[in-house]
């Protein structure tokens, strides 16, 4: 079956989100990474979420701009917030009423961080996987991001591509390919970049009011996705655990983990 094969779209705050659904049970939400789409991590064999469908209706759906969903050049839409109320305005459509587990990476964790403030009561439990830089660690991130940026502009994400390196984390050794495509048009790159560059997770006063059970996910060695990220959100948020992957071994558990934690 083709990548657009799988999906329908959903008109959400002015732009068409790409998403499907697979499984029945209480429905769990995947929110992918930065630059990436629903089913990239997968396809390459990184994560398996398919043992959450034996008892879980699965929503993946591609962020506004990234994958087969539309978006603007406009960096404004493609802040943290504005993404989780996306995310929000998704499961209005898609599973209304329902109480919903969420599942994300990086800029996907970020965005359920935020739509669980927003709507506390929509969310179960959460599962916070490689969580980006965030706080102190945040603005040489976001330098790098705005200097991405300027490139896309200049050049396309063909230069940004060509710049990524394959070197993998310890737990991604052996990995046919550690650095993902850019699934964002040319169009939009630089302002999804500069979206992702403008936003910061939520202060330790906001994360202390999450008092869903949280499973935050870190990988060592990525400067990215930084352990220290893992730990602070595990001091913050009031039920939360925290599980570290430093070999291939201990990456492959996590499908099995989440599929554990959420019941």
């Amino acid at each position: 079956m083709s990548y657009d094969a799988r999906f329908v779209h959903s008109r959400v705050r002015g732009a068409r989100l790409a998403w499907t659904a697979a499984g029945s049970g209480p429905p769990v939400i995947w929110a992918h990474g930065l630059t990436s789409r629903s089913y990239a991590q997968e396809d390459a064999g990184l994560f398996d979420w398919t043992p959450l469908t034996s008892a879980h209706r699965l929503i993946r759906y591609d962020a506004r701009g990234h994958g087969l969903s539309s978006g603007a050049p406009d960096p404004a839409g493609y802040t943290w917030p504005e993404l989780a109320a996306d995310l929000l305005g998704l499961l209005d459509a898609v599973a209304p009423g329902e109480r919903v587990d969420g599942v994300g990476a990086s800029m996907g964790a970020a965005t359920l961080m935020y739509a669980a403030l927003a709507d506390p009561g929509r969310f179960g439990r959460l599962v916070l996987v490689t969580p980006p830089t965030m706080w102190e660690t945040r603005a040489e991130q976001s330098r790098g991001r705005l200097a991405a940026a300027d490139l896309a502009e200049r050049s396309g994400k063909a230069a940004l591509e060509a710049l990524a390196g394959d070197v993998p984390t310890p737990a991604l050794a052996g990995a046919a390919r550690a650095a993902m495509p850019i699934e964002v048009d040319d169009a939009l790159l630089p302002s999804v970049l500069r979206g992702a560059a403008a936003s910061d997770a939520p202060g330790a006063v906001e994360l202390a009011r999450i008092g869903v059970p949280v499973l935050v996910l870190a990988w060592s060695g990525d400067p990215g996705h930084p352990v220290s990220s893992g730990e602070a959100l595990a001091a913050c948020l009031p039920d939360a655990r925290l599980r570290v992957a430093s070999t291939p071994d201990e990456l492959a558990a996590w499908p099995e983990m989440v599929r554990r934690f959420l019941g």
